[in-house]
């Protein structure tokens, strides 16, 4: 039987209380206690040494050999429930705003792939927050916890429902194991695909907690308001390294194997005997495969090397060796970021320059052939307002490209991070036409064109100087002059997004263009795009500075903690952000032009036409797809007239 209550509770750490109730009324409250890490039931005195969960679904026998326990209770916004025995528990905290679904399992009647357990998978658990599994009353020792994951809130279309992102991280035991895990990426972008993963984890109290926590990250409203939080289908614990004393109670026939003491001295020198003599056997057989599959591999990456350094060339190879020794093993006190293909880590090269060395990631999409060739693409585009490639590691499996260090990170952690810079106006000015001329170069000056596509403000980083820089060309892709791209895949970030490439795969220059006016509102107004913190008419940039533009106080978007700026140069900067994000990439200028709007050189049109995916937004009441936000740095500009904001008039006369 199961255990349902719905408590007093601490939302945050999921910790239930029952100081309110009478527990002569609810005997079975006992049960609560189970739940806390701190007092855990049956300590020292453990009761299974395994457990497997259909998670929202009926119970079933898995492949492998496992039988599956229910768990189809219907749960509230913040409640648990317990098994009767008890050996395993749930609580969700969280709860989806206007979703239809109140129980928190999902249903669907696709086959499934990657499984001979299709059923299995056609029923999830999922939670608006936060989502935790426990074990109770376990054997001490180390476990195998396997972790299960389908996803079916996203369809593998052609269309915007597609673009949704699930994103959560995994806790085992409190100890973060996945930062980020996406379900549907880890599949190889496919629904209806099923994902596992295992991991070794000690009980040292007789008690484990699974934590699948949903920090804020990925979409929240495509294709539905509740297509997001953790969400998973099944799990299942068993012994990794020891054999029970206890019983266990998760074959298919339910079936309890329990050690038994008393097994005569003859026999079990028998079994002794035949395992030793298979152990040395297997060993053997091993080392010699493991010797050919060296020996193969060593060949195979000789040839990869040559065919990697015909494209590259041999200049600026560094040694794995060296950067190892750079960034101290990849050491995690480091670590500067992670991205699209891989970590980030902080080096010292021999010859005392600092560097950013980036490695890729072994589930990275990008092979080494594309790998090799964004290094020879990258060190045929040097301009100063692009971040510079010092050179590449192609010796280990994930290879390496070694970057300019940038002393002052990316832009939107010095804009709206944490650790935000005091950034004036000249700087912030500065900062914006940096970029322009960085995405000019780019566009028409460089000898190859080049479309970077995820122009964002993380992908800006300032060096000492805060001057500005486009990183990260992982995701552009090149093209003929005389060719208009049309992507099959959409990569960028939601709310840099244009809106022909987010819904046509439509890609030009005038998507990073688009993008640009983004990153140039946010700078000038020192916030992200989206901001659900902000009051409702200025949670989107895009409607609050059109509002502001149309009520003739284009200035209110400056950022308040200007104390001073000069409003000519701030309003131009306005108009070019308005021009740029124009719904019609026909509309928008190219980049060379806004470089010379931005300096003064021509004259900023008077924007007139408000783009008609804001007035969608508004008539279906602001439900938008466009959010996102990231980095960056700048170069000098002297201003003209340095005005304090108090003292200018809202509109265009103010500054004449």
């Amino acid at each position: 039987f199961l255990i349902l209550f719905i408590l007093p509770r601490n939302l945050v750490a999921n910790n239930f209380v029952d100081n309110e109730l009478n527990n002569s009324i609810l005997p079975s409250m006992q049960y609560l206690n189970c739940l806390q890490r701190s007092t855990p039931c049956f300590l020292g005195s453990p009761k299974t040494a395994s457990f497997a969960v259909n998670c929202g679904g009926p119970l079933t026998s898995g492949s492998d050999n496992l039988r599956y326990q229910s768990d189809e209770v219907n749960l509230g916004d913040a409640s648990y429930y317990i098994t009767g025995e008890p050996t395993w528990g749930v609580s969700t905290v969280g709860r989806f705003m206007d979703a239809s679904n109140g129980g928190y399992t999902i249903r669907s009647s696709r086959q499934f792939q990657n499984t001979l357990d299709s059923e299995m998978f056609q029923n999830t658990r999922t939670s608006a927050s936060s989502l935790r599994y426990y074990g109770i009353g376990l054997e001490n020792g180390n476990y195998t916890v396997t972790l299960q994951f389908a996803e079916f809130g996203f369809e593998d279309t052609q269309s915007w429902k597609s673009l949704g992102r699930r994103v959560f991280d995994i806790y085992l035991q409190g100890e973060r194991k996945e930062q980020n895990f996406d379900i549907r990426k880890a599949a190889g972008d496919k629904s209806y695909t099923v994902v596992k993963r295992s991991y070794k984890v000690p009980v040292t109290k007789n008690f484990v907690e699974i934590h699948l926590f949903w920090a804020g990250k990925g979409t929240c409203c495509i294709p539905t308001q509740d297509n997001y939080g953790p969400s998973i289908s099944a799990l299942s614990l068993i012994p990794a390294d020891f054999t029970p004393t206890v019983s266990t109670s998760i074959s298919p026939e339910g079936n309890n194997n329990t050690s038994k003491a008393g097994v005569s001295t003859s026999k079990a020198g028998v079994i002794v005997g035949v395992v030793v003599g298979v152990t040395i056997l297997g060993l053997i057989a091993l080392a010699a495969i493991l010797i050919w599959r060296q020996n193969r591999r060593k060949r195979k990456l000789s040839l990869e090397q040559q065919e990697l350094y015909s494209i590259v060339g041999r200049p600026n190879v560094i040694s794995y060796g060296e950067l190892r020794s750079a960034t101290e093993n990849f050491s995690s006190s480091n670590l500067l970021g992670e991205g699209g293909y891989g970590a980030v880590y902080k080096g010292k090269l021999t010859d005392g320059r600092v560097v950013a060395v980036k490695q890729l990631s072994q589930t990275s999409h990008q092979g080494k052939v594309q790998f090799a060739a964004e290094i020879q693409t990258i060190s045929r585009v040097q301009h100063r307002n692009l971040v510079k490639l010092y050179g590449c590691c192609l010796e280990s499996n994930n290879p390496l490209l070694v970057y300019e260090y940038m002393d002052n990170g990316s832009l939107d952690k010095a804009l709206f991070g944490t650790g935000k810079l005091n950034i004036d106006w000249p700087a912030r000015f500065g900062i914006c036409l940096g970029i322009a001329r960085g995405l000019a170069y780019l566009h028409e000056e460089s000898s190859i064109r080049v479309v970077h596509r995820d122009i964002k403000a993380s992908n800006v980083l300032l060096d000492a100087y805060l001057n500005p820089k486009i990183s990260d060309f992982g995701l552009a892709k090149l093209y003929d002059d005389k060719k208009t791209h049309v992507s099959t895949k959409v990569a960028g970030t939601f709310g840099y997004l244009a809106p022909e490439y987010a819904m046509r795969g439509r890609l030009t220059e005038k998507v990073d263009v688009f993008a640009f006016g983004v990153v140039l509102l946010e700078t000038l107004a020192g916030r992200p795009n989206y901001d659900d913190a902000l009051e409702e008419d200025k949670i989107y940039i895009f409607e609050w500075a059109w509002e502001l533009y149309e009520n003739n106080y284009p200035l209110g978007v400056v950022d308040p903690r200007l104390t001073e700026y000069d409003g000519e140069e701030a309003l131009r900067a306005i108009r070019v952000a308005l021009l740029c994000t124009q719904g019609s990439p026909h509309q928008r200028p190219s980049m060379s032009r806004v470089v010379t709007m931005l300096a003064g050189d021509v004259e900023v049109p008077e924007v007139v036409t408000k783009p008609s995916y804001i007035t969608e937004w508004q008539i279906k009441g602001g439900n938008t797809s466009f959010m996102g936000s990231d980095v960056s740095w700048r170069s000098s500009s002297a201003p003209r007239e340095i005005i304090s904001p108090q003292d200018s008039s809202p509109f265009l006369s103010s500054v004449e």
